[in-house]
């Protein structure tokens, strides 16, 4: 497999990255991620942190179901084991449910952290998820990681590294040497996925950890040839 499409180049919106990373913390949260990867032109889906239920149900009128539910804090790093995110939001009903639910297990598990509000995102579709990340390594600079199945990779360890600033061709290497390949190639001779929405967005986290000092890690778990579904970010 080699590289067999050129990444566009489009400039990134800087103002919105600078305004994010001066926020005063030491991470960032999911729907600062999420703005920095579309001010470069990752995909995400379309989303809007809300403060209150009312205007959750408000702002789900303009959106497609079904939707996420997300908690927002600086407080809180492991949203999914307090009860913070609730996936397949099928309708008004679910949503109201969901935020009821959310309310009383986060009371229950963080009551003292300050909720900044909840993010509300249509959910994408169903696709191989890979986990794309950059670190700034003191001695090496920074680098770039790839690797197929989502944040289980971590605990398998079927990753590649690159040091940034990454190629198309590189980026397109990095994907042939994960053994989970066969997930996005398809198994036993299936058809070739998208592999250019991939390696464009390795390409495009590439930029962001160059082009940003202050920030020492970034991590997107990505919806092959789709969305970023979730994001991380850890400044200096």
């Amino acid at each position: 497999m080699t590289a067999s499409i050129e990444l566009k180049e489009t400039r990134p919106d800087l103002g919105v990255v600078k305004e994010i990373l001066a926020c005063g913390h030491k991470t960032l949260t999911e729907p600062q991620t999420l703005e920095i990867l579309r001010a470069y032109s990752v995909p995400v889906p379309r989303f809007k942190v809300v403060g209150g239920v009312d205007e959750a149900l408000e702002i789900a009128k303009g959106l497609r179901y079904p939707l996420v539910l997300k908690i927002v804090s600086h407080d809180i790093g492991h949203k999914t084991d307090v009860g913070g995110v609730t996936m397949g939001l099928r309708d008004k009903r679910d949503l109201q449910d969901a935020w009821s639910q959310m309310m009383l297990d986060i009371a229950d598990d963080e009551p003292r952290a300050f909720i900044e509000g909840f993010l509300l995102e249509e959910m994408a579709p169903r696709g191989t998820e890979v986990i794309i990340g950059a670190i700034r390594d003191e001695q090496f600079g920074p680098a770039v990681m790839f690797g197929v199945g989502g944040i289980e990779v971590e605990l398998i360890k079927d990753v590649a590294f690159r040091l940034a600033p990454v190629s198309r061709q590189e980026a397109f290497d990095m994907m042939n040497e994960v053994k989970g390949i066969s997930l996005l190639t398809g198994w036993r001779g299936g058809g070739i996925k998208d592999f250019d929405a991939v390696v464009n967005a390795i390409m495009r986290v590439s930029d962001i950890i160059c082009e940003n000092d202050e920030i020492n890690e970034i991590e997107i778990v990505y919806h092959e040839g789709a969305v970023a579904v979730d994001g991380r970010a850890v400044l200096k």
